[in-house]
């Protein structure tokens, strides 16, 4: 898996505290911003955090790149609704040997992990088979309707590879850009950190969370799943771990080890 922050907002921090300072002020931005230093940010932003006032974080967005997750991650993140999303098509891109995701639960175990490969070199075969069978009778017929040979073709692979895709697995590899403001971010590192979500999308928010902190140490000082600043909200399905997720959070930075992510993705 690969993750990436392609941009954000400039100085996040600050024009955060500044949109919020305006709320409550008879002054403005001008003065708001000469008056501002590192300490009174970092005072500010941890006031207006504790007391719930989200809506300033929305001026503050982070745009971020993601390679080597299955299409069940994919599908998955995509719930989040206030964010912007650009996935790798694969009705435009034809997939000559798709990569895969492997559970590590079924990549330590021997047998399972030679079925499941099988099974995905299955899968490859029936897409390629199927793309041939859909190309030819697409191009026979565009030939007959008058399309010059290139056309025809590139038509015909086209329409061939919408249909052929169906077949392809939730292990399917693939890419993704999205971009999220801090208040949606706070939303999906609260519910995507947590001990009880699926270990792919899992694996992915603490990555993000790791170097948001290091963009943006302030406003994701306390970040991480729900536990970390309240009451599990979990009920009797509570993981039970919440004095050691809590201890686990640091001020400056976080590592994978912190949350003991201790399931791998195979990028194969």
């Amino acid at each position: 898996m690969k993750v990436k922050i392609l941009s954000h907002t400039p100085e996040p921090e600050k024009v955060i505290s500044m949109a919020a300072k305006l709320c409550y002020s008879a002054v403005g931005v001008d003065q708001i911003e000469e008056n501002l230093t590192p300490e009174s940010i970092d005072k500010f932003l941890n006031m207006l955090i504790s007391i719930g006032h989200e809506s300033p974080l929305e001026h503050v967005s982070f745009t971020f790149a993601v390679e080597g997750i299955s299409r069940a991650c994919s599908h998955q993140i995509v719930r989040h609704r206030i964010a912007s999303y650009s996935q790798q098509s694969q009705r435009y891109v034809k997939l000559n040997q798709f990569e895969y995701i492997i559970p590590h639960h079924i990549n330590e175990i021997d047998e399972a992990r030679e079925l499941f490969i099988e099974t995905m070199k299955k899968d490859q075969e029936a897409y390629d088979k199927l793309v041939e069978i859909l190309f030819e009778k697409h191009y026979n017929k565009l030939i007959q309707n008058g399309k010059n040979e290139k056309e025809a073709k590139r038509s015909a692979e086209k329409q061939a590879i919408e249909d052929a895709r169906y077949v392809f697995p939730n292990a399917c590899e693939t890419k993704m850009v999205f971009t999220m403001n801090v208040r949606s971010l706070y939303n999906f590192l609260n519910h995507r950190c947590c001990e009880r979500a699926q270990w792919e999308i899992r694996e992915l928010a603490i990555e993000m969370l790791r170097q948001l902190k290091q963009v943006a140490p302030i406003l994701f000082r306390n970040m991480g799943p729900n536990c970390v600043q309240g009451p599990c909200p979990e009920g009797n399905m509570t993981c039970g771990k919440i004095v050691e997720i809590r201890e686990n959070i640091c001020y400056n930075g976080i590592s994978v080890n912190n949350f003991r992510v201790i399931s791998e993705s195979v990028f194969t």
